[in-house]
C-alpha cells in the first residue's frame, strides 16, 4: 500500500480526534468541552509525537501513534485548565 502524504494527515487527524476525545475522558475538572478537547488533541498528538521521539520512544501502528497523542492531548489539556481555573486566559 502507498501512502501518499493526503492519506497521511488525515490519519494523524483522526488519531488526535480520538486523542482529544480521550484527554477529555481523562482529565478530571471543569472541562472546555467536546470541540475544544478535540481541537486539543489535534494540536497534542504533534507535542505527544515530539515528546516520545526525545524520550527515544518509538511505537509503530495505530496503537503506538494513539498512545504517543493521547499523552500530549493529555499533558496539552491538563496545562490548558490549569491556566484557564487560574484565569490568565
Amino acid at each position: 500500500m502507498v501512502l501518499t502524504m493526503h492519506s497521511t494527515i488525515l490519519g494523524w487527524i483522526i488519531i488526535g480526534l480520538i486523542a482529544g476525545w480521550l484527554s477529555g475522558k481523562i482529565t478530571r475538572g471543569g472541562g472546555f468541552g467536546i470541540i475544544a478537547d478535540l481541537f486539543l488533541g489535534l494540536i497534542g498528538a504533534v507535542i505527544g509525537g515530539w515528546i516520545f521521539r526525545l524520550l527515544g520512544i518509538y511505537f509503530l501502528g495505530f496503537i503506538g501513534s494513539l498512545a504517543a497523542a493521547t499523552v500530549g492531548a493529555v499533558i496539552l489539556v491538563a496545562v490548558a485548565r490549569t491556566f484557564a481555573h487560574s484565569g490568565r486566559w
